[in-house]
């Protein structure tokens, strides 16, 4: 009779658990009177070679959606008093430079290809080799 008992008791246990985990998922915790104004992020984005295609309000953040000069897919997470980069995530397009978002990257031009490692399992043009007992 206990694990009937238990399992709602342990199951909204759970539930209660996750919700104050969600409640606290705030990114941004600026108050709205120190917020920059809308243009300013619009502003901000174009100097940092954005073209905004959408700007919303999201976890207390700003979200800019939008495009780079390489035709990247780029999504910015601001923090809305300072303009400071909470998060970013990037779709590169086939061919693109990454080097411009991560100090250090090569470019894709700039790394060289390699023929593939010998396999004796695998040679091209043939159907591969399973060893099995």
């Amino acid at each position: 009779m206990t694990p009937r008992i238990l399992s709602p008791t342990i199951f909204a246990v759970v539930l209660l658990g996750a919700g104050a985990a969600l409640a606290d998922d705030d990114d941004c915790s600026s108050p709205m009177s120190q917020w920059q104004p809308q243009e300013a992020v619009v502003q901000h984005a174009a100097q940092l070679g954005i073209e905004v295609r959408r700007l919303r309000i999201d976890d207390g953040c700003y979200e800019v959606r939008g495009r780079d000069n390489d035709g990247n897919r780029v999504e910015l997470k601001l923090d809305p008093a300072s303009l400071g980069l909470v998060g970013l995530e990037i779709e590169f397009q086939p061919g693109s430079d990454p080097s411009r978002y991560l100090p250090g990257a090569r470019s894709v031009e700039a790394v060289p290809r390699q023929a593939p490692t010998e396999n004796p399992l695998i040679t091209p043009g043939t159907t591969p080799q399973v060893n099995g007992n």
